[in-house]
């Protein structure tokens, strides 16, 4: 008995309404910033723990402007910091539909793979009845093992 997942059909319409939706928000959201992988490493994070720290730094800071030297350009820091609340909401939604769109794309894989390793059973107790022997064959290369290659002997 074949498992489903999931049963998903959209229409051109769905298609094209999502494509539109994407396209809007990469244009409102066009200042995002890519980072390369050894930038990412090298940055200085603001994680969970450090996010309180940095909240009272910054309001301490504006509380007490007479310590704050202009090169800190403490008005930019705070600029960052109401942009990444406003900013946060949106992306954990954004990351909550990504998910979802990767489970629905691993289940729906998963009920392909399931109906077609089903099929192959079939082919193989069946097949060389119905003249389908070859195609089976053909299909089993999915399963065979790759050797490694032996090296060539030297040339003497």
């Amino acid at each position: 008995m074949s498992q489903n997942l999931v049963s998903l059909e959209l229409s051109n319409e769905q298609l094209a309404q999502a494509e539109q939706a994407v396209t809007a928000l990469e244009q409102a959201l066009a200042g995002l910033v890519s980072l390369s992988i050894g930038e990412r490493r090298r940055l200085t994070k603001m994680g969970q723990k450090s996010e309180v720290f940095c909240r009272q730094t910054l309001r301490v800071l504006a509380q007490n402007p007479q310590i704050v030297p202009p090169g800190l350009e403490l008005a930019e820091a705070q600029a960052d910091l109401l942009a990444l609340d406003q900013l946060a909401p949106l992306l954990d939604r954004v990351q909550r539909l990504a998910e979802r769109g990767r489970d629905t794309e691993m289940a729906l894989g998963a009920d392909v793979m399931d109906a077609a390793l089903e099929g192959y059973a079939l082919l193989k107790v069946s097949g060389r009845q119905q003249g389908l022997d070859g195609l089976r064959k053909e299909l089993s290369s999915r399963w065979a093992r790759s050797r490694s290659a032996e090296p060539e002997p030297a040339e003497a």
